[in-house]
């Protein structure tokens, strides 16, 4: 396999197969964290495109494996939505795929910023912003796909850090690394049996088949502003299953990041498919608990208090 890094050089990236004639290779970059994949921000004599590569493992976490095949699904991903044509504005375009050295370009959709800075600083997104986002939601759901890979091994690892790792009393990962007090705090929820059963069933729920296309990790890390707009991109834990799903981690990451009671109705009045409000309470809730007491930590600039409000929400739209 060929294997690119942060350290590839322009001959090396011009041995690939993916140029066109006369194009030569003239400026590698980093493009964006990349938690799960490389991602490189490629200038050539003619265009500038993202190459993006998998690995066996979590690129923001080398200790975590992860199935190497993701991209495919990405790939599949972007190419349903393509061939949509109601959805060429909100993903990028493929100009080439290389399944043998997992391997994908797209078209560079410029220079942007994700919204993850609604953790951390004091912005508030805007009506316009929800209404675009919750607008992709409803076209994707509404897409009539029946044959799409599983992707049962994404779902396996992102099980593991969504319904099991956050609750384990004993899992190695000292939250008062995060912030002191936090691992006491977490324990309250880690020993509660009638909450850690629910959520064992939410998951084995989240691991069965489903109808509809979803994201998968549909939170303010994978959207991207730039000039043409709000992108939504990193969809390799697509696969089939519940709208509530998606909906729900939209919904955690609003209250996460503190945002405003009218961007949480605005979301629920402009999403327009039928849901199972237990379900998606449930969705939401545990989003909330395994960002706040998991290994995928966020930006988070809440005090513990903040916190353990935010979990007793959590653990009540669980078990509500």
């Amino acid at each position: 396999m060929i294997e690119l890094s942060e350290h590839s050089t322009p001959i090396e990236i011009q041995d690939l197969r993916f140029w066109k004639s006369g194009e030569k290779v003239e400026e590698i970059s980093i493009a964006g964290p990349g938690n799960m994949n490389l991602v490189l921000r490629i200038k050539t004599n003619q265009r500038s495109v993202i190459f993006k590569q998998s690995k066996p493992f979590v690129k923001k976490f080398p200790q975590i494996p992860a199935p190497i095949d993701r991209i495919q699904v990405e790939h599949l991903f972007y190419q349903v939505l393509n061939d949509s044509g109601a959805m060429l504005d909100f993903v990028p375009q493929i100009l080439g795929f290389d399944p043998e050295n997992h391997l994908l370009l797209t078209e560079d959709l410029g220079i942007g910023k994700d919204f993850s800075d609604i953790y951390s600083e004091e912005k508030r997104l805007s009506l316009n912003e929800v209404d675009q986002l919750v607008h992709f939601l409803n076209l994707l759901h509404a897409l009539p796909v029946n044959d799409f890979p599983d992707n049962l091994s994404m779902r396996r690892l992102n099980h593991e850090h969504i319904f099991n790792f956050p609750f384990l009393k004993e899992n190695g990962f000292d939250l008062d690394t995060v912030q002191p007090g936090l691992q006491k705090l977490s324990l309250k929820f880690k020993q509660d049996q009638n909450l850690k059963m629910v959520i064992e069933a939410l998951g084995e729920r989240y691991l069965a088949p489903g109808k509809t296309l979803l994201h998968g990790d549909f939170y303010p890390g994978s959207w991207l502003q730039v000039n043409s707009g709000i992108k939504v991109i990193d969809p390799e834990f697509g696969f089939l299953g519940d709208r509530e799903f998606d909906l729900g981690v939209f919904l955690a990451h609003m209250d996460m990041g503190l945002q405003s009671e009218e961007i949480l109705s605005r979301i629920l009045e402009q999403y327009k498919h039928p849901l199972e409000n237990l379900l998606l309470n449930q969705y939401r809730g545990v989003e909330i608990l395994r960002r706040l007491i998991g290994i995928a930590q966020l930006p988070l600039r809440l005090s513990l208090m903040q916190k353990e409000e935010l979990l007793n929400f959590g653990k009540k739209l669980i078990l509500s």
